[in-house]
């Protein structure tokens, strides 16, 4: 297995079964931290940089409070306005992170560019960890999926998954290349003009998925161990940042999980969900059992521990 220590985290293309379980390895012995809300000096000497073009929440939050938790210090951007790639001299890529490389040892991008991590990749001295960059890829997002999903159901092979929403999304790409890694089957269900593009399902193919499409999730909803949910209703990925004009459409019932369409579902069966969200997931599906989007916000800070500690070469 490759080391982690210095390496870049920019897509799960090509991340192996055994490295999967490496980072969950990691997790479980930096939970305990997490969970009792307590700070290590395990990265006490270094510095993440957060290069954020983008706006997040989550991600952003939660990078930042793995590096505080494990002891280390932050500092960045997060936001495209702050920064001088947008203005009069359109900064580049490269000349942006040959200053943030010397700022920590560390940096968490995200981008409205596809592409622009595995860039800063190529010119950066310290490890690129993609948060996110346009219609491309979120690996962390989905190592923090595949962690609550082994952490709830006990296993990854031998599950159904049924993924709802935009297969444009990074996340549905990041998470279609982790299935391959494991005994999975999926079910896609998606308006047409989001579907799986004829180039990824031939990627897909070759990686050896059983998968299918479906119209509605009525059709697979009884089959599914896990439920892995993104919107259809889409900001543009491709912007720094998309302000809402106007009203915004309804997502139609197909796309839709309710508390009602629950008990169709097997009753062990986890919704997940990596938010923000909007009428596809009403409130109501919060309190059932079935819902893990929760957990999967906690996960997500001892995710971005484990990643930060191993590439920083804390852990190996």
């Amino acid at each position: 297995m490759r080391s982690f220590s210095g390496r870049d985290i920019l897509s799960l293309k090509g991340f192996e079964r055994e490295e999967y379980f490496r980072v969950f390895e990691v997790c479980d012995r930096l939970a305990p931290c997490a969970r009792d809300r307590r700070n290590s000096d395990l990265l006490k000497d270094k510095i993440l940089v957060t290069a954020f073009y983008q706006p997040s929440t989550r991600t952003r939050l939660a990078t930042e409070s793995a590096m505080h938790r494990l002891g280390g210090h932050v500092n960045g951007f997060y936001d495209a306005k702050m920064t001088r790639a947008g203005d009069f001299y359109q900064e580049s890529i490269k000349d942006t992170v040959h200053m943030l490389e010397y700022y920590g040892d560390v940096i968490a991008m995200r981008h409205f560019q596809q592409g622009a991590p595995a860039e800063a990749a190529r010119w950066a001295s310290v490890p690129i960890i993609n948060c996110g960059d346009g219609w491309g890829e979120h690996p962390t997002q989905v190592l923090t999926d595949m962690y609550t999903i082994l952490k709830e159901k006990g296993r990854l092979d031998g599950l159904h998954f049924l993924l709802i929403g935009d297969m444009r999304m990074r996340t549905m790409h990041s998470v279609s290349y982790a299935m391959t890694q494991f005994d999975i089957e999926a079910t896609y269900i998606s308006p047409p003009e989001m579907s799986l593009k004829e180039e990824f399902k031939k990627e897909l193919h070759e990686l050896n998925l059983r998968y299918r499409e479906v119209e509605h999730v009525e059709q697979a909803i009884a089959d599914a161990d896990v439920i892995y949910m993104e919107p259809v209703v889409q900001a543009d990925y491709t912007k720094g940042r998309d302000e809402r004009k106007g009203e915004v459409g309804l997502t139609p019932a197909n796309y839709k999980v309710t508390r009602e369409l629950m008990r169709k579902a097997k009753p062990d069966s986890i919704i997940l969900h990596s938010l923000p969200r909007m009428d596809e997931l009403p409130e109501e599906v919060d309190y059932t059992r079935h819902a893990r989007y929760w957990t999967e916000a906690f996960n997500g800070v001892v995710m971005r521990m484990a990643l930060l500690a191993l590439v920083l070469g804390a852990m190996e």
